[in-house]
């Protein structure tokens, strides 16, 4: 995502915000009301956070189809009872990035395209003024447990901007030493294994380089690369654990929906990794927060490619599933998370036609 098509300038908006299951966000009151509910609405102890990358609303439309039919059933993130939008544009274009949308969730202040939870607006590769910590370091500080899963690179922009801060979306190698040295997250699991050890040869945009996977095992990490690892490491009750599945981004959800291709039996999928993911944040006491992102969706609408896209939503929303169902297990659950849907911003202006007198079926790519 570091270059913007000229598709991706056509249509920009933020997509099911806020879809909360207790309406609130964190820093509620314990007696705030909403929209006349007759009980006061707790404050959240848990909070999800779901994004769906560059996920408009054609592209959960043409899943929808995919999946159940033009007549067939909802998709599970258009179940939740507050669905809206909104317009949203960075401090520097009118147009978001994933690096600013994600900064300003981080942050609750607009960011220049590009920024990572940093303000660099002279380009001197340095944050002035010095950055206010984001919403994930306030969970931690305040004895949460933390969590970023992705089918990214663990340091691609989305995550990177709740756990470190960059001037460039293009630092992941001191965003991944910042993960481990300094912020500390508990959770970490998607690709980009290649970002935790390198050379001064392959030194990133910020200079930085070195072999942060032994830093984490110091730290006491648990370092997993498979999907037997991390549900063994998962079993055994670690509280720190770093899966990176694939030198680089995940492999695409895509090779799963054809017997002909192989998906490897080896990398958890999405759904796998929220699942995991819930079983370690919930033991703690003091509640979570967890980031989960569907990267991919962005990615295969910047090659216009409809089935790798709406295989990408599809697991995003088989992840959905997962959450939903883990919250209505057990009343605490629902009564102390807070999970929130959303897109960062639409990628690839998706539209979907057809001939006329011509109605898609189930299975049909649109």
């Amino acid at each position: 995502m570091y270059r913007q098509t000229a598709s991706r300038k056509r249509i920009f908006f933020l997509f099911l915000l806020f879809l909360s299951l207790w309406l609130i966000f964190a820093s509620f009151t314990p007696k705030k009301q909403y929209r006349g509910n007759k009980e006061p609405v707790p404050e959240a102890k848990n909070i999800i956070l779901m994004v769906g990358d560059g996920m408009g609303l054609a592209h959960v439309t043409a899943a929808r189809i995919f999946k159940n039919g033009p007549d067939g059933e909802s998709l599970y993130l258009e179940t939740l009872p507050t669905i809206g939008y909104q317009r949203t544009h960075s401090a520097s274009d009118s147009l978001t990035d994933s690096a600013a949308a994600a900064s300003a969730w981080a942050n609750g202040e607009k960011f220049n395209n590009g920024e990572i939870s940093c303000h660099d607006d002279d380009q001197d590769g340095r944050c002035e003024p010095a950055p206010s910590p984001t919403i994930l370091e306030i969970a931690k500080a305040k004895g949460k447990v933390t969590g970023l899963v992705v089918t990214s690179t663990v340091t691609h922009a989305t995550p990177a901007a709740f756990g470190s801060h960059v001037p460039s979306r293009r630092c992941e190698k001191e965003i991944a030493r910042q993960y481990i040295q300094v912020t500390e997250v508990d959770v970490i699991l998607g690709g980009g294994r290649k970002k935790f050890k390198s050379t001064e040869k392959q030194a990133d945009e910020c200079g930085t380089f070195g072999d942060f996977i032994a830093d984490a095992k110091r730290k006491g990490y648990q370092v997993v690369y498979t999907k037997k690892a991390l549900d063994g490491v998962v079993a055994k009750g670690s509280r720190k654990i770093l899966g990176l599945f694939t030198p680089k981004g995940k492999t695409p959800e895509l090779f799963r929906l054809y017997p002909e291709e192989h998906y490897q039996a080896e990398e958890p999928t999405l759904p796998h990794m929220t699942a995991a993911a819930l079983e370690i944040v919930e033991r703690a006491e003091d509640g979570f927060f967890l980031l989960v992102e569907g990267s991919q969706i962005d990615w295969a609408s910047h090659r216009n490619d409809v089935a790798y896209q709406i295989g990408e939503t599809l697991a995003f929303d088989e992840a959905v599933k997962v959450v939903l169902n883990w919250i209505n297990e057990k009343p605490n659950r629902r009564h102390n998370t807070l999970v929130i849907i959303s897109a960062d911003h639409e990628t690839g202006g998706f539209a979907i036609s057809s001939a006329r007198g011509r109605k898609y079926k189930r299975g049909d790519i649109v």
